[in-house]
């Protein structure tokens, strides 16, 4: 006899493969960051040996700053201009170009990082710009900002503009209207966007590659470099602290979503 609806002994192993291939790998390489052994394949009692060496090896932590400051500064960007082109997309179904407009705008969703990171490079060269903190900030904002505009744009086609038409009509301006009431009710896709951005900038390491120079390196960037003389337990406690903060981003990006689906339904119309 099968249980519940979709809940049948098929479904149940299929859930269990699924999540034990996606996860099982990250739940080991987490167990084995607390490894007091210094071979990564022999267990040799619990400790937090290599989170003490992380934290006393200056080059990592420079590079995780360096991840932190770029992630940071890019999201921020991406985020303003992210929400300017949603705007002008989901409200400017006037203007002649909106198609190519948008087509340019999410052409990085599915371009390959190694065309992006090889154009930006070339970029940079022929400007004779100094590769560094701004190179990566650049163009990292660059990867980001369509996963931003699609996040936000989403939110705008499902909002009620009748809610800013009858600010207009009260005696604000376009603008006036926008930011009293329009802002607010998509604040939540903003901030998703955000650190949806602030999570894609962390992780990247191919655009990083090609835009980074000499004392710039990022998280991502040193970690591979240290990755392929040999893994050491440090590298797998340096990954659970990413781990980690990547799903607090995770989980604050659902609240907001969560938060932006309720005021949906609060604001639309009865």
């Amino acid at each position: 006899m099968n249980g519940p609806r979709g809940l049948s002994p098929f479904n149940v192993a299929s859930l269990a493969l699924g999540l034990a291939f996606l996860y099982l790998p990250i739940v080991i390489l987490m167990i084995y960051s607390f490894n007091a052994s210094r071979l990564v394949t022999v267990w040799g009692g619990w400790s937090l040996r290599w989170y003490q060496e992380f934290f006393q090896d200056r080059a990592m932590i420079e590079a995780g700053w360096m991840s932190l400051r770029v992630g940071a500064t890019s999201a921020t960007i991406a985020t303003l201009l992210g929400t300017l082109a949603a705007v002008a997309l989901s409200r400017g179904e006037g203007f002649k170009g909106r198609t190519l407009f948008s087509g340019m705008l999410y052409a990085p969703l599915v371009m390959p990082e190694v065309i992006t990171g090889l154009s930006l490079l070339l970029l940079f060269v022929a400007v004779n710009a100094e590769r560094g903190f701004w190179t990566v900030t650049i163009a990292h904002t660059t990867l980001t900002m369509c996963f931003v505009a699609v996040v936000v744009q989403s939110r705008l086609t499902s909002l009620d503009r009748s809610l800013e038409e009858a600010a207009m009509d009260l005696g604000c301006s376009p603008a006036r209207a926008f930011l009293a009431v329009t802002l607010p009710l998509i604040a939540p896709a903003i901030a998703a966007g955000w650190m949806l951005a602030f999570t894609l900038s962390l992780d990247d390491l191919v655009i990083a590659s090609f835009t980074t120079g000499p004392g710039s390196a990022t998280l991502p960037i040193r970690i591979y470099s240290e990755v392929r003389l040999g893994v050491k337990p440090e590298i797998n406690a340096i990954c659970t602290l990413v781990i980690a903060l990547i799903s607090m981003v995770i989980v604050v990006a659902s609240l907001a979503t969560k938060l932006s689906g309720a005021q949906r339904e609060t604001a639309a119309p009865l």
